[in-house]
């Protein structure tokens, strides 16, 4: 994908700031330059919608037992080669979606309530790429007494980040690790993800999650350090260490269940709450 400077817009959401030419496409494939002026792309065009467990999320300090609409679209403004959802997460606008008003998302949480739904949770691809559809749903959310969740990368600048907060009642962030330099490889950066978990823990509940990967990230010292600093953030946030399982370009084996628990006992020095997952 081109990204050309010159007769182009900028785009703010995150630490890419693509330069987006009119006509043209940032990294993230949700975001564009539609009349000289950056666009959400993907705005309201849902890929996937499932009522889910909040446990699923996962979340599971945060109103356990209830479930959860679920909403997705296209695009990420990362690239992981392991990403569990890369059928939508590296789609673009050529993906077939459906729209669904904020109104008419707010609507179907609403009539799910029977049903045990607590909100809507934005997941399956990276949601902060579609920061002005969050808003005006989390916004309507809101005042019919539903939750707002929101599971992200974290990959995103602090300006919109502060501005959508107040609305939003919890986050599952992933730490993809705590190397800077893995991050590189991601398309990502560590010191954004981590100011973006200080900020949430600001305003609303948190929990993060860890993809384990053999060779990549599941080190016991980066394991003691990644739950050191996010211990010093809050010891009370939940740390998720998920299993990760070979899947698009990685072909890796998967992390035995061993390893995940004993990096769970690394993890419980500076944390309360250590969860393992997918074992």
């Amino acid at each position: 994908m081109k990204i050309e400077s010159g007769a182009a817009s900028v785009c703010e959401i995150c630490p890419h700031y693509c330069a987006i030419e009119e006509g043209r496409v940032g990294f993230c494939r949700g975001r564009g330059n539609v009349n000289g002026k950056i666009t959400c792309l993907n705005y309201g065009k849902i890929t996937s919608l499932a009522l889910d467990p909040t446990s699923k999320k996962p979340l599971k300090n945060f109103f356990p037992g209830s479930m959860i609409l679920s909403a997705g679209s296209f695009g990420c403004n990362m690239r992981c080669d392991f990403c569990q959802n890369h059928s939508i997460s590296m789609a673009n606008s050529g993906t077939k979606t459906t729209f669904i008003s904020p109104e008419t998302l707010v609507e179907e949480a609403i009539a799910l309530i029977p049903d045990g739904n607590i909100g809507v949770a934005f997941t399956y691809n990276e949601p902060l790429i579609s920061y002005e559809y969050i808003k005006d749903c989390a916004k309507i959310l809101r005042e019919n007494q539903l939750k707002t969740v929101l599971v992200t990368n974290g990959l995103v600048n602090e300006k919109p980040l502060t501005e959508l907060l107040p609305f939003v009642d919890a986050m599952n962030i992933d730490l993809k690790c705590f190397s800077e330099e893995f991050y590189k490889e991601l398309s990502g950066d560590l010191n954004t993800v981590k100011r973006t978990i200080e900020l949430a823990n600001e305003q609303c509940h948190v929990e993060v999650t860890t993809l384990i990967i053999p060779g990549k990230n599941d080190g016991i010292e980066e394991i003691a350090a990644l739950s050191e600093w996010l211990g010093g953030v809050n010891c009370g946030i939940p740390l998720h260490l998920s299993r990760y399982f070979p899947r698009y370009k990685y072909e890796i084996e998967a992390a035995t269940a061993e390893k995940l628990f004993e990096l769970r006992e690394i993890a419980r020095k500076s944390l309360d709450y250590v969860y393992v997952g997918n074992v």
